[in-house]
Protein backbone atom coordinates (compact mmCIF):
# COMPACT_ATOMS: atom_id res chain seq x y z
CA UNK A 1 0.00 0.00 0.00
CA UNK A 2 1.11 3.57 -0.68
CA UNK A 3 -0.13 6.94 0.49
CA UNK A 4 -2.98 8.57 -1.41
CA UNK A 5 -1.08 11.41 -3.07
CA UNK A 6 -3.33 14.45 -2.69
CA UNK A 7 -0.62 16.86 -1.50
CA UNK A 8 2.37 18.20 -3.43
CA UNK A 9 5.43 17.41 -1.33
CA UNK A 10 8.76 19.17 -0.89
CA UNK A 11 11.85 17.00 -1.11
CA UNK A 12 12.55 17.44 2.61
CA UNK A 13 11.94 14.84 5.32
CA UNK A 14 11.85 16.42 8.80
CA UNK A 15 12.88 13.93 11.48
CA UNK A 16 13.18 16.17 14.56
CA UNK A 17 12.46 19.71 15.64
CA UNK A 18 13.18 22.15 18.43
CA UNK A 19 11.86 25.65 18.98
CA UNK A 20 11.64 27.43 15.63
CA UNK A 21 13.80 24.91 13.78
CA UNK A 22 13.29 21.52 12.15
CA UNK A 23 15.96 19.09 10.99
CA UNK A 24 15.88 16.69 8.05
CA UNK A 25 17.19 13.13 7.82
CA UNK A 26 20.61 14.46 6.78
CA UNK A 27 20.88 16.81 9.75
CA UNK A 28 20.21 20.02 7.82
CA UNK A 29 18.61 22.76 9.92
CA UNK A 30 15.54 24.58 8.59
CA UNK A 31 13.97 27.74 9.99
CA UNK A 32 10.22 27.15 10.35
CA UNK A 33 8.35 30.30 9.32
CA UNK A 34 5.10 28.46 8.65
CA UNK A 35 4.50 26.16 11.59
CA UNK A 36 2.36 23.68 9.68
CA UNK A 37 -0.43 26.16 8.80
CA UNK A 38 -0.10 27.99 12.17
CA UNK A 39 -0.26 24.74 14.15
CA UNK A 40 3.01 25.24 16.02
CA UNK A 41 2.13 27.95 18.50
CA UNK A 42 4.64 27.43 21.36
CA UNK A 43 7.51 26.00 19.31
CA UNK A 44 8.51 22.48 18.43
CA UNK A 45 9.20 20.09 21.28
CA UNK A 46 8.57 22.56 24.08
CA UNK A 47 9.67 20.84 27.33
CA UNK A 48 6.49 21.68 29.26
CA UNK A 49 4.34 20.45 26.38
CA UNK A 50 6.26 17.17 26.14
CA UNK A 51 6.09 16.67 29.89
CA UNK A 52 2.35 17.39 30.09
CA UNK A 53 1.41 15.02 27.27
CA UNK A 54 3.82 12.29 28.37
CA UNK A 55 2.58 12.45 31.95
CA UNK A 56 -1.04 12.17 30.80
CA UNK A 57 -0.19 9.22 28.56
CA UNK A 58 1.22 7.45 31.59
CA UNK A 59 -2.10 7.87 33.41
CA UNK A 60 -4.83 7.25 30.85
CA UNK A 61 -4.85 7.93 27.14
CA UNK A 62 -8.53 7.88 26.27
CA UNK A 63 -11.95 7.15 27.66
CA UNK A 64 -15.55 7.69 26.64
CA UNK A 65 -17.27 11.08 26.90
CA UNK A 66 -20.03 9.31 28.84
CA UNK A 67 -18.06 9.68 32.07
CA UNK A 68 -16.88 12.85 33.87
CA UNK A 69 -13.41 13.92 32.72
CA UNK A 70 -11.75 16.42 35.05
CA UNK A 71 -9.07 17.50 32.59
CA UNK A 72 -11.81 18.70 30.22
CA UNK A 73 -13.15 20.94 32.98
CA UNK A 74 -9.62 22.16 33.73
CA UNK A 75 -9.14 23.04 30.07
CA UNK A 76 -12.48 24.86 29.88
CA UNK A 77 -11.60 26.95 32.94
CA UNK A 78 -8.10 27.79 31.69
CA UNK A 79 -9.39 28.67 28.23
CA UNK A 80 -12.06 30.96 29.65
CA UNK A 81 -9.48 32.75 31.77
CA UNK A 82 -7.11 33.13 28.81
CA UNK A 83 -9.50 34.28 26.10
CA UNK A 84 -11.86 36.40 28.20
CA UNK A 85 -15.05 34.44 27.52
CA UNK A 86 -15.33 33.02 31.03
CA UNK A 87 -19.10 32.46 31.02
CA UNK A 88 -19.26 30.73 27.63
CA UNK A 89 -19.40 26.98 26.98
CA UNK A 90 -16.80 24.75 25.35
CA UNK A 91 -17.36 21.78 23.05
CA UNK A 92 -14.23 19.83 22.14
CA UNK A 93 -13.61 18.02 18.86
CA UNK A 94 -10.58 17.00 16.80
CA UNK A 95 -9.95 19.56 14.06
CA UNK A 96 -10.90 22.86 12.52
CA UNK A 97 -13.19 21.18 10.01
CA UNK A 98 -15.10 19.48 12.84
CA UNK A 99 -15.28 22.76 14.74
CA UNK A 100 -16.88 24.44 11.71
CA UNK A 101 -19.38 21.61 11.24
CA UNK A 102 -20.40 21.70 14.90
CA UNK A 103 -20.71 25.49 14.88
CA UNK A 104 -23.16 25.21 11.98
CA UNK A 105 -25.13 22.55 13.82
CA UNK A 106 -25.47 24.74 16.92
CA UNK A 107 -26.53 27.69 14.77
CA UNK A 108 -29.10 25.72 12.79
CA UNK A 109 -30.58 24.22 15.96
CA UNK A 110 -30.94 27.74 17.36
CA UNK A 111 -32.93 29.33 14.53
CA UNK A 112 -34.00 26.34 12.35
CA UNK A 113 -32.47 27.84 9.21
CA UNK A 114 -30.04 26.24 6.78
CA UNK A 115 -28.48 29.00 4.66
CA UNK A 116 -24.86 29.98 5.40
CA UNK A 117 -23.35 33.32 4.40
CA UNK A 118 -19.60 33.29 3.73
CA UNK A 119 -17.22 35.64 1.94
CA UNK A 120 -15.09 35.56 -1.18
CA UNK A 121 -11.57 34.42 -0.42
CA UNK A 122 -12.57 32.61 2.77
CA UNK A 123 -11.53 29.10 3.74
CA UNK A 124 -13.36 27.29 6.51
CA UNK A 125 -11.77 23.87 6.44
CA UNK A 126 -12.32 20.85 4.26
CA UNK A 127 -15.91 20.47 5.35
CA UNK A 128 -18.91 18.95 3.60
CA UNK A 129 -20.68 22.30 3.82
CA UNK A 130 -18.52 23.88 1.13
CA UNK A 131 -18.08 27.20 2.87
CA UNK A 132 -14.72 27.76 1.29
CA UNK A 133 -15.81 30.83 -0.62
CA UNK A 134 -12.99 30.67 -3.11
CA UNK A 135 -12.75 29.82 -6.78
CA UNK A 136 -10.03 27.22 -6.16
CA UNK A 137 -11.74 23.95 -7.23
CA UNK A 138 -9.42 21.93 -5.01
CA UNK A 139 -11.10 23.17 -1.84
CA UNK A 140 -14.78 23.13 -2.75
CA UNK A 141 -16.86 20.26 -1.42
CA UNK A 142 -20.41 18.97 -1.76
CA UNK A 143 -23.08 20.70 0.29
CA UNK A 144 -25.08 18.78 2.89
CA UNK A 145 -28.68 18.15 1.93
CA UNK A 146 -30.75 21.20 2.65
CA UNK A 147 -27.81 23.54 3.24
CA UNK A 148 -27.05 26.44 0.93
CA UNK A 149 -23.98 28.63 0.89
CA UNK A 150 -24.38 32.27 -0.10
CA UNK A 151 -21.22 33.99 -1.26
CA UNK A 152 -20.79 37.70 -0.67
CA UNK A 153 -17.82 39.87 -1.58
CA UNK A 154 -15.39 40.57 1.25
CA UNK A 155 -16.32 43.81 3.03
CA UNK A 156 -19.54 44.14 1.01
CA UNK A 157 -21.68 46.04 3.52
CA UNK A 158 -24.76 46.24 1.27
CA UNK A 159 -24.50 42.62 0.16
CA UNK A 160 -24.57 41.36 3.74
CA UNK A 161 -27.49 43.61 4.61
CA UNK A 162 -29.49 42.49 1.58
CA UNK A 163 -29.09 38.80 2.41
CA UNK A 164 -29.64 39.01 6.15
CA UNK A 165 -32.75 41.15 5.93
CA UNK A 166 -34.47 38.28 4.10
CA UNK A 167 -34.30 36.52 7.49
CA UNK A 168 -33.48 33.21 5.81
CA UNK A 169 -29.77 32.96 6.70
CA UNK A 170 -28.84 30.65 9.55
CA UNK A 171 -25.40 32.09 10.20
CA UNK A 172 -22.67 34.38 8.96
CA UNK A 173 -19.15 32.98 9.18
CA UNK A 174 -16.01 35.04 8.77
CA UNK A 175 -12.37 34.56 9.64
CA UNK A 176 -10.68 36.81 12.19
CA UNK A 177 -8.08 37.21 9.46
CA UNK A 178 -8.35 35.29 6.20
CA UNK A 179 -5.54 32.75 6.00
CA UNK A 180 -5.69 30.69 2.80
CA UNK A 181 -7.20 33.69 1.03
CA UNK A 182 -3.95 35.63 1.44
CA UNK A 183 -4.12 37.30 4.88
CA UNK A 184 -6.97 39.79 4.63
CA UNK A 185 -8.40 41.33 7.80
CA UNK A 186 -12.02 42.48 8.03
CA UNK A 187 -12.33 46.03 9.28
CA UNK A 188 -13.81 46.74 12.72
CA UNK A 189 -16.62 48.62 10.99
CA UNK A 190 -17.49 45.60 8.85
CA UNK A 191 -17.54 43.21 11.83
CA UNK A 192 -19.71 45.63 13.80
CA UNK A 193 -22.03 45.92 10.80
CA UNK A 194 -22.43 42.14 10.73
CA UNK A 195 -23.01 42.04 14.48
CA UNK A 196 -25.78 44.64 14.28
CA UNK A 197 -27.52 42.91 11.38
CA UNK A 198 -27.29 39.50 13.05
CA UNK A 199 -28.94 40.92 16.17
CA UNK A 200 -31.73 42.44 14.10
CA UNK A 201 -32.44 39.29 12.08
CA UNK A 202 -31.81 36.51 14.64
CA UNK A 203 -28.84 35.31 12.60
CA UNK A 204 -25.95 33.56 14.33
CA UNK A 205 -22.55 35.26 14.01
CA UNK A 206 -19.62 32.81 13.81
CA UNK A 207 -15.99 33.90 14.03
CA UNK A 208 -13.62 31.36 12.52
CA UNK A 209 -10.43 31.65 14.59
CA UNK A 210 -9.04 28.24 13.59
CA UNK A 211 -5.89 29.81 12.12
CA UNK A 212 -5.93 33.29 13.67
CA UNK A 213 -6.65 32.29 17.27
CA UNK A 214 -4.57 31.36 20.32
CA UNK A 215 -2.55 34.55 20.44
CA UNK A 216 -1.24 34.58 16.89
CA UNK A 217 -2.27 38.17 16.10
CA UNK A 218 -1.39 39.85 19.40
CA UNK A 219 -4.80 39.21 20.99
CA UNK A 220 -6.06 35.79 21.98
CA UNK A 221 -8.53 35.95 19.08
CA UNK A 222 -8.09 38.19 16.06
CA UNK A 223 -11.63 39.60 16.26
CA UNK A 224 -10.78 41.07 19.67
CA UNK A 225 -8.78 43.78 17.91
CA UNK A 226 -12.18 45.07 16.75
CA UNK A 227 -13.98 44.83 20.12
CA UNK A 228 -16.73 42.72 18.57
CA UNK A 229 -18.36 39.75 20.31
CA UNK A 230 -19.64 36.94 18.06
CA UNK A 231 -22.04 34.15 19.05
CA UNK A 232 -19.76 31.17 18.32
CA UNK A 233 -15.99 30.94 17.95
CA UNK A 234 -14.22 28.04 16.24
CA UNK A 235 -10.69 26.96 17.21
CA UNK A 236 -8.06 24.37 16.30
CA UNK A 237 -4.51 24.46 14.80
CA UNK A 238 -2.39 26.31 17.42
CA UNK A 239 -4.68 25.02 20.15
CA UNK A 240 -2.73 21.75 20.43
CA UNK A 241 0.74 22.68 19.07
CA UNK A 242 0.63 19.67 16.75
CA UNK A 243 -1.74 17.40 18.67
CA UNK A 244 -5.11 17.02 16.86
CA UNK A 245 -7.61 19.08 18.84
CA UNK A 246 -10.31 21.58 18.01
CA UNK A 247 -13.32 23.13 19.60
CA UNK A 248 -16.05 25.72 19.62
CA UNK A 249 -17.00 28.12 22.37
CA UNK A 250 -20.60 29.28 22.45
CA UNK A 251 -22.47 32.20 23.98
CA UNK A 252 -24.62 31.30 27.02
CA UNK A 253 -27.78 31.96 24.98
CA UNK A 254 -27.33 28.56 23.31
CA UNK A 255 -28.94 25.80 25.34
CA UNK A 256 -27.14 22.46 25.37
CA UNK A 257 -29.27 19.35 24.85
CA UNK A 258 -28.23 15.73 25.16
CA UNK A 259 -27.43 14.32 21.73
CA UNK A 260 -27.21 17.76 20.12
CA UNK A 261 -23.51 17.30 19.30
CA UNK A 262 -21.27 14.26 19.49
CA UNK A 263 -17.70 13.07 18.98
CA UNK A 264 -15.69 9.93 19.71
CA UNK A 265 -12.20 11.30 20.21
CA UNK A 266 -13.00 14.95 20.92
CA UNK A 267 -11.87 16.04 24.37
CA UNK A 268 -9.74 12.97 25.01
CA UNK A 269 -7.23 13.16 27.85
CA UNK A 270 -4.16 13.57 25.65
CA UNK A 271 -5.72 16.34 23.58
CA UNK A 272 -6.76 18.18 26.72
CA UNK A 273 -3.27 17.84 28.20
CA UNK A 274 -1.76 19.23 25.00
CA UNK A 275 -4.17 22.17 24.89
CA UNK A 276 -3.68 22.93 28.59
CA UNK A 277 0.08 22.99 28.19
CA UNK A 278 -0.25 25.42 25.28
CA UNK A 279 -2.33 27.81 27.39
CA UNK A 280 0.14 27.52 30.27
CA UNK A 281 3.16 28.26 28.09
CA UNK A 282 1.41 31.15 26.33
CA UNK A 283 0.66 32.68 29.73
CA UNK A 284 3.98 31.96 31.45
CA UNK A 285 6.15 33.07 28.54
CA UNK A 286 3.91 36.03 27.57
CA UNK A 287 3.70 34.76 23.99
CA UNK A 288 0.72 36.89 23.00
CA UNK A 289 2.74 40.00 23.76
CA UNK A 290 5.72 38.44 21.99
CA UNK A 291 3.60 37.82 18.89
CA UNK A 292 2.65 41.50 18.86
CA UNK A 293 6.12 42.92 19.53
CA UNK A 294 8.09 40.58 17.29
CA UNK A 295 5.36 40.75 14.65
CA UNK A 296 5.69 44.54 14.55
CA UNK A 297 9.44 44.15 14.19
CA UNK A 298 8.92 41.73 11.29
CA UNK A 299 6.57 44.16 9.54
CA UNK A 300 9.01 47.06 9.95
CA UNK A 301 11.83 44.99 8.45
CA UNK A 302 9.64 43.87 5.55
CA UNK A 303 8.82 47.51 4.77
CA UNK A 304 12.48 48.03 3.88
CA UNK A 305 12.29 45.55 0.98
CA UNK A 306 11.25 47.44 -2.17
CA UNK A 307 10.19 44.33 -4.12
CA UNK A 308 7.28 43.78 -1.73
CA UNK A 309 4.02 45.22 -3.06
CA UNK A 310 1.94 44.95 0.11
CA UNK A 311 2.23 43.67 3.69
CA UNK A 312 -0.95 42.45 5.40
CA UNK A 313 -1.86 40.96 8.76
CA UNK A 314 -1.10 41.33 12.45
CA UNK A 315 1.29 39.82 14.93
CA UNK A 316 2.73 36.61 13.55
CA UNK A 317 0.08 36.11 10.87
CA UNK A 318 1.58 38.01 7.96
CA UNK A 319 1.04 38.00 4.20
CA UNK A 320 3.60 39.55 1.88
CA UNK A 321 2.45 40.18 -1.68
CA UNK A 322 4.67 40.67 -4.71
CA UNK A 323 4.00 41.68 -8.31
CA UNK A 324 4.77 38.13 -9.45
CA UNK A 325 3.84 34.58 -8.52
CA UNK A 326 5.87 33.41 -5.53
CA UNK A 327 6.17 29.67 -6.18
CA UNK A 328 9.80 29.86 -7.32
CA UNK A 329 10.65 32.34 -4.56
CA UNK A 330 9.37 29.94 -1.90
CA UNK A 331 11.36 27.10 -3.45
CA UNK A 332 14.54 29.19 -3.32
CA UNK A 333 13.88 30.08 0.29
CA UNK A 334 13.46 26.40 1.10
CA UNK A 335 16.18 24.84 -1.04
CA UNK A 336 18.85 27.55 -0.86
CA UNK A 337 18.17 29.20 2.50
CA UNK A 338 16.44 26.32 4.33
CA UNK A 339 13.39 28.32 5.37
CA UNK A 340 9.80 27.06 5.31
CA UNK A 341 7.12 29.56 4.25
CA UNK A 342 3.48 29.19 3.23
CA UNK A 343 1.40 29.75 0.13
CA UNK A 344 -2.13 31.07 -0.34
CA UNK A 345 -4.86 31.03 -2.97
CA UNK A 346 -3.39 34.39 -4.04
CA UNK A 347 -0.43 33.09 -6.05
CA UNK A 348 1.51 36.32 -5.45
CA UNK A 349 1.37 36.09 -1.65
CA UNK A 350 3.63 34.30 0.84
CA UNK A 351 2.13 33.47 4.23
CA UNK A 352 4.27 33.73 7.36
CA UNK A 353 3.00 31.85 10.44
CA UNK A 354 6.03 31.15 12.65
CA UNK A 355 5.86 29.89 16.25
CA UNK A 356 4.81 32.53 18.77
CA UNK A 357 8.08 32.22 20.68
CA UNK A 358 10.17 33.33 17.71
CA UNK A 359 12.70 36.09 18.39
CA UNK A 360 14.16 39.02 16.50
CA UNK A 361 17.20 36.88 15.72
CA UNK A 362 15.09 34.48 13.64
CA UNK A 363 13.33 37.44 12.04
CA UNK A 364 16.72 38.82 10.98
CA UNK A 365 17.66 35.42 9.53
CA UNK A 366 14.52 35.40 7.42
CA UNK A 367 14.86 39.01 6.25
CA UNK A 368 18.47 38.48 5.25
CA UNK A 369 17.59 35.33 3.32
CA UNK A 370 14.62 36.96 1.60
CA UNK A 371 16.72 39.90 0.43
CA UNK A 372 19.36 37.55 -0.95
CA UNK A 373 16.94 35.39 -2.95
CA UNK A 374 15.30 38.52 -4.39
CA UNK A 375 18.58 39.78 -5.87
Amino acid sequence: MKLFEVYPLFDVEPVKAEGCFVYDSEGTQYLDFYGGHAVISIGHGHPHYVERVTDQLGKIGFYSNSVPIQIQKDLAHALGESCGYKDWDLFLCNSGAEAIENAFKVASTFNNRKKILAFDGAFHGRTSLAVAATDNPNILFPINEGAEVIRVAFEDFEGVETELKKEEVCCVIIEGIQGVGGIHEPSPEFLKHIRKLCDETKTVFILDEVQSGFGRTGHFFAHQHSSVEPDIITMAKGMGNGFPVGGIITHPKFEAKYGMLGTTFGGNHLACAAALSVLEVIKDEKLIRNASVVGNYLIEQLKEIPEIKEIRGRGLMIGIEFNFQVGDLRKRLLNDKHIFTGSSSNKNTIRLLPPLNITNNEIDMFICALKEVLI
